[in-house]
């Protein structure tokens, strides 16, 4: 018989996506994977249109339609203050799970090691593997999950190369401090080591918390590859429009290994989208302000119920705590939920490298008040799964 890649055989299918067909066979109200359920800007739809009729229709430069990369690289240093070349640090990919993929696939050669911050996003594990690196899991520990330095420090000691660093992160909703990103940026610099960047909930934060750019700490924009995504931003995460940004020298790979994984990324959308890119602060702040709306319902019918859970800083996930239900099996708790209450939620241990069966991972990115009124009427009944 056939021998098949070993690699691919050592992680499973994403467990996220899984419980939205889960959603699906049982009819439950989708709290699983997390996308927006309301449509994108009007002025990006109206571009949309226009394009449909006018073109672009092809492909776009490999690395992204010229005008589309310049729009980021403003963005970007707007909010940042980081300047990036958009002719030689840029690469536009197909969503941020590419632009992840892409950057592991180009800082790290088979053997290497990753250090990944755990509970993690579950693509990162499975980056390394198929990179041909060893992950090395560094624990964030409940309830602020901070991180220990030694730790941290101890996964490069034993030869990590980079470190993917999810801010804010999913799926907890931990938004690292300044202090906390110095201290690792320290660590950084003492093994002269890469950090990749997930950053595609940046605007998605509630105060006091802020966002702090990592590649614009003092030293670090050498040391950092951001990967970021227009998805949840702009609410088009099937729009598929991610990218790379960094270096030029490792830019210049993570375009050659774009390249061949999907050439481009759609010409049309990223036309659309730059009307986006070009946004006032008026809508980052209005889109803050509605998540935190969203945030703040849910959270307060959860306490209703009296369920515990960790409140996030950023995203729009909450970790909930199920282990009042007496569940040895926090998987069979969701389909159980999903079968009995008609609610998806997805398994905490899908995220965590420890033995961990006490969370489940909600999600709060609904336009509409009555779907979220709704989600917590479905959960009073919760309790029909106590063991």
């Amino acid at each position: 018989m056939i021998t098949l890649s070993n690699r691919s055989s050592t992680f499973t299918d994403s467990v996220i996506r899984r419980m939205s067909r889960v959603c699906a066979q049982y009819g439950a109200l989708n709290l699983a994977q997390g996308f927006p359920d309301y449509n994108p800007p009007r002025p990006m739809l109206d571009r949309l249109a226009q394009v449909a009729h006018e073109g672009p229709h092809q492909y776009a430069t490999t690395w992204g339609a010229q005008n589309f990369r310049e729009a980021l690289c403003e963005k970007v240093k707007h909010f940042s203050g980081l300047e990036y070349d958009p002719n030689s640090e840029v690469a536009v990919t197909c969503g941020g799970t590419e632009a992840m993929m892409a950057a592991v696939l180009a800082t790290v050669n088979p053997g290497d090691k990753v250090a990944i911050f755990s509970p993690f996003y579950e693509n990162y594990g499975a980056d390394a593997i198929l990179s041909g690196a060893e992950p090395i899991f560094v624990p964030l520990k409940p309830p602020t999950f901070a991180f220990d330095e030694e730790e941290l420090r101890a996964a490069f000691r034993a030869g990590a190369k980079a470190l993917i660093l999810c801010n804010p992160s999913n799926p907890s909703g931990k938004v690292f401090t300044r202090e906390e990103l110095l201290k690792i940026a320290a660590i950084v610099k003492e093994f002269d080591a890469f950090v990749i960047t997930d950053e595609v909930y940046e605007h998605i934060i509630y105060a006091p918390a802020v966002h702090t750019h990592f590649a614009a700490l003092p030293g670090m924009r050498e040391h950092t590859i951001i990967c970021n995504s227009l998805s949840k931003t702009y609410s088009i995460t099937g729009w598929r429009l991610g990218y790379v940004m960094g270096p030029a020298e490792p830019l210049d790979r993570v375009r050659k290994v774009h390249d061949f994984l999907t050439v481009g990324a759609a010409a049309p959308l990223q036309e659309a989208a730059v009307v986006g890119l070009r946004f006032g602060d008026d809508y980052y702040e209005q889109l803050q302000a509605e998540y935190t709306h969203r945030r703040n319902l849910f959270l307060s019918g959860l306490d209703s119920l009296g369920l515990r859970y960790f409140k996030p800083e950023g995203t729009y996930f909450v970790l909930v705590d199920i282990s009042r239900f007496g569940y040895d099996d926090d998987y069979q708790f969701c389909l159980d939920l999903a079968e009995k209450v008609k609610l998806g939620a997805v398994p905490g241990s899908s995220f965590f490298r420890e033995p961990e069966n006490r969370y489940i991972r909600l999600h709060f990115a609904k336009g509409d008040d009555r779907v979220l009124e709704d989600a917590i009427n479905r959960l009073s009944k919760v309790s029909i799964l106590q063991k």
